[in-house]
């Protein structure tokens, strides 16, 4: 028997995850950085008495919303590319319950975070505790198992020894790119501060070692198959391409068989948007230039992508009857959909095969695709000095797609991160953001999670301090969740904060207006006579708010004001919150896409009616699987 240590089930738990490490192509990283969260009951005196002891390197930074500490992790490893983490505690009952929409988040983005929520006494001599939950008809079942739905892997400790065979499958889980997301390790109060002898072993420095999959000649054979057969063959730059630093690669494939790419949310910036092949975003949220392409396509290469319905236009976008897919993805769940062939294996290993192993073909596209390039590249030059009308009181207002087009051409410095993650927002961008160096384009959208940006930036500034950071943002998202501001304020992690506030939720208006629905709901308007909220807006001042968090407060209304306020955004060492009174329905089009949404079939209202008729016909247009 080796040696032992004894120390308690949450001292036990930080040593472990301060010897974790990660390899890479050669490369040795500390995987595990810190610990975000909020101590309560159930954790400040186990976990929380392990993190205040000292004798640890992981910091501790204090969350203000356990749903903010969740993205700011998220936000920290994806930033990193997943090749470093943090993990995130709470106390039981509400604390935990707040975790779990970022729990969602990482799995729906493929994002490794550790979530430590707290949970009732596992002994039960003082049950009911303070917040727990009881199920009459399963005494077993608490908080922490909202959790199971949205977690990659799911346990809970009920004695101290079992940490060793749950952490060590956690990080089996956590440091595999096919299966990473969230992973839940539920902590029962009292086991936390339990006593252990654990070995030596189990605490000692551990080495992940993340292999990249290497492509088999029959996969490489059946690839090179499929593009030879193929005249107009288009590949979808994927997140996973991002991950495995597969840029040049991509790039390198798509000049020797003039093959143009097209991005998803997760692959944009991954190659620069002047590169000659570059179509901007696809899909429902994409670019005109890659939805006209994508109809013609005869062969989709999907790398590393999972092929969402924003992606695909709910599997509508390629009307091509003789289109096929190429599932290039090391997750074997996203490589077999939409009946493609696939190939699991690393996105970077394969397309540097394909192009060694397919020379000598070209595709037919010659020069279709740099006429649909320079067709956008004029639409986007027109959106970005589009001007609004202004507001009822005749006050000047911008449109969003003037903000986006200032920010990007001319007031942000091209190395600045950006972040966003919900609203209309991340369609605008996905279609007309130019990223100018690689890995500055932060979009999280998989889970579209409201809430996200804020604290997903204060992640993205903690893993790279030197970065201005700027967060675009809606103000539907920022009232939804921005108290990491604070957190930014406290730690002394400066971020841009941009609100444009078009005075409601007007991405689900658009929507709700598309379908035939009268406004309803989703405009920030005060209660009026009739009972409905049909009144006058309901006015915020952002930037007073970013001010009462510690923030300096801005406020732009024309382009000018813009500037100035951007100007000294970036010279201020605070964080900044710049208030953008924005026209409403400035929004970019839809340019050629359609998504699939569920419509009422039978209504009083002709327009929904119409609607619930046109949209039975598009459906009928789309792949059924």
């Amino acid at each position: 028997m080796g040696k032992t240590i004894r120390l308690t089930m949450g001292q036990a738990a930080l040593r472990f995850l301060d010897n974790q490490y990660v390899e890479y192509d050669g490369k040795e990283i500390k995987f595990v950085e810190g610990v975000f969260g909020i101590f309560g009951h159930g954790v400040v005196v186990g976990l929380g008495e392990a993190l205040a002891s000292g004798n640890t390197s992981l910091r501790f930074y204090q969350a203000k919303n356990e749903q903010g500490a969740g993205h700011a992790a998220i936000g920290f490893a994806k930033q990193h590319n997943r090749l470093k983490m943090m993990a995130a505690c709470s106390s039981i009952g509400p604390g935990a319950l707040n975790m779990v929409p970022a729990a969602a988040t990482a799995t729906a983005n493929h994002i490794p975070v550790l979530f430590l929520p707290s949970d009732a006494f596992a002994c039960r001599q003082p049950d009911p505790v303070l917040q727990q939950i009881e199920i009459p008809t399963d005494y077993t079942n608490t908080a922490s198992d909202a959790f199971r739905a949205v977690s990659r892997y799911w346990d809970r400790v009920q004695r101290p020894e079992q940490l060793m065979t749950a952490f060590i499958n956690a990080f089996r889980v956590l440091t595999d790119p096919a299966e990473t997301g969230a992973v839940t390790v539920s902590l029962p109060q009292d086991v936390q501060g339990e006593a252990c002898d654990y070995p030596e072993e189990f605490l000692a420095k551990r080495v992940h070692h993340i292999e990249r999959r290497i492509p088999t000649a029959g996969q490489i054979a059946r690839a090179v198959s499929m593009l030879r057969a193929a005249k107009k063959p288009l590949v979808i730059c994927g997140g996973g391409v991002r991950y495995s630093l597969a840029g040049g690669a991509l790039e390198k494939f798509c000049a020797a068989f003039d093959i143009p790419f097209a991005e998803t949310q997760g692959g944009k910036g991954t190659v620069l948007w002047d590169n000659p092949y570059n179509l901007s975003g696809i899909g429902t949220t994409g670019a005109l230039s890659a939805n006209r392409l994508a109809k013609e396509a005869d062969l989709i290469i999907g790398a590393g992508t999972r092929l969402g319905d924003f992606t695909t236009c709910s599997k509508w976008l390629f009307q091509n009857p003789a289109c096929r897919i190429l599932g290039i993805n090391v997750a074997s769940f996203d490589a077999y959909k939409m009946n493609a062939e696939p190939i699991i294996a690393d996105a970077k290993l394969t397309l540097e095969a394909l192009t060694e192993a397919a020379a000598g073909y070209r595709s037919q596209w010659g020069p279709a695709v740099s006429a649909v390039r320079d067709e956008w590249k004029a639409e986007v030059d027109r959106l970005y000095r589009e001007d609004a009308a202004p507001a009822p009181d005749g006050k000047p207002l911008l449109s969003q797609a003037r903000i986006l087009g200032e920010l990007n051409d001319r007031l942000l410095p091209k190395d600045t991160i950006v972040v966003s993650g919900s609203g209309s927002i991340p369609s605008d961008m996905q279609r007309v953001w130019r990223a100018r160096e690689a890995g500055t384009y932060h979009m999280e959208y998989a889970f579209s999670c409201m809430g996200y940006e804020v604290a997903a930036a204060l992640g993205v500034k903690i893993a790279f301090p030197q970065k201005e950071v700027a967060v675009i943002i809606g103000d539907g998202a920022y009232a939804m969740l921005h108290t990491e501001l604070l957190t930014a304020v406290q730690e002394g992690k400066k971020i841009i904060v941009v609100v444009l506030d078009n005075s409601g939720f007007h991405c689900i208006d658009n929507l709700q207006h598309s379908q035939g629905i009268g406004h309803f709901g989703n405009e920030w308007k005060t209660r009026d006579v009739s009972g409905r909220l049909d009144g006058a807006p309901a006015g915020v001042d952002y930037a007073k708010n970013g001010e009462s968090w510690g923030a300096l407060g801005l406020r732009a209304r024309t382009p000018e004001e813009l500037a100035a306020a951007v100007k000294e955004a970036l010279a201020s060492k605070q964080s900044v919150v710049i208030d953008c009174k924005v026209s409403p329905k400035t929004m970019t089009g839809g340019y050629e896409s359609w998504w699939r949404v569920g419509t009422a079939q039978v209504s009083d209202n002709p327009a929904v009616v119409k609607a619930a008729r046109e949209m039975a016909e598009e459906t009928a247009r789309a792949r059924k699987f």
